[in-house]
């Protein structure tokens, strides 16, 4: 029980400094594959800078897929509303996707930053809901500060308490 409402609530802490920052900026600093990356942290807590740099690269690497694909094969396109059956605009945004998909794929497993929430930034990218250089770099920034504050609340917490996470036994889980 312990297990459940800590990671709840930790994931909702990093999610709240997130979102403060959109609502701050008005800029898109809150995601749908955010969430899915806060989840990650918040249930395995462990602070390795190598595992913070695979987070960050993974949505680097989708963000770059997601924008080139787009950029090549369905700019100005954008999947806001459903396109019609068999639209040149539909067909343009799922290669878009397919092609961002397989590129993201291909080039996490190339890099070893396997991160599987990064396949929806790449996805979120290239159907054109967050396609702009500025709003994937805004996508790096904010995961960036996702993991910035995830070491600092490790840090703080090792500093208080001597380690990590608090080990949980395995009938809380």
């Amino acid at each position: 029980m312990r297990r459940r409402v800590g990671t709840s609530l930790y994931a909702g802490l990093l999610f709240t400094v997130l979102g403060a920052i959109a609502w701050g900026t008005g800029q898109p600093f809150v995601f749908p594959s955010l969430g899915p990356s806060a989840f990650l942290i918040a249930f395995d807590r462990r602070s390795e800078r190598g595992r913070a740099a695979r987070i960050v690269g993974s949505h680097l690497i989708g963000g770059v897929a997601g924008l080139a694909a787009w950029s090549l094969i369905a700019a100005g396109a954008s999947l806001t509303a459903t396109p019609p059956a068999f639209s040149p605009e539909g067909f343009r945004l799922a290669a878009s996707a397919t092609v961002s998909l397989v590129a993201t794929s291909w080039a996490m497993i190339a890099t070893d930053a396997v991160h599987a929430p990064a396949c929806a930034t790449t996805l979120i990218v290239s159907l054109g809901l967050l396609s702009t250089p500025t709003e994937v770099a805004i996508i790096v920034a904010s995961v960036t500060v996702l993991v910035g504050i995830h070491a600092g609340v490790i840090a703080v917490f090792r500093r208080i308490v001597g380690d990590a996470h608090p080990l949980y036994r395995a009938e809380n889980r």
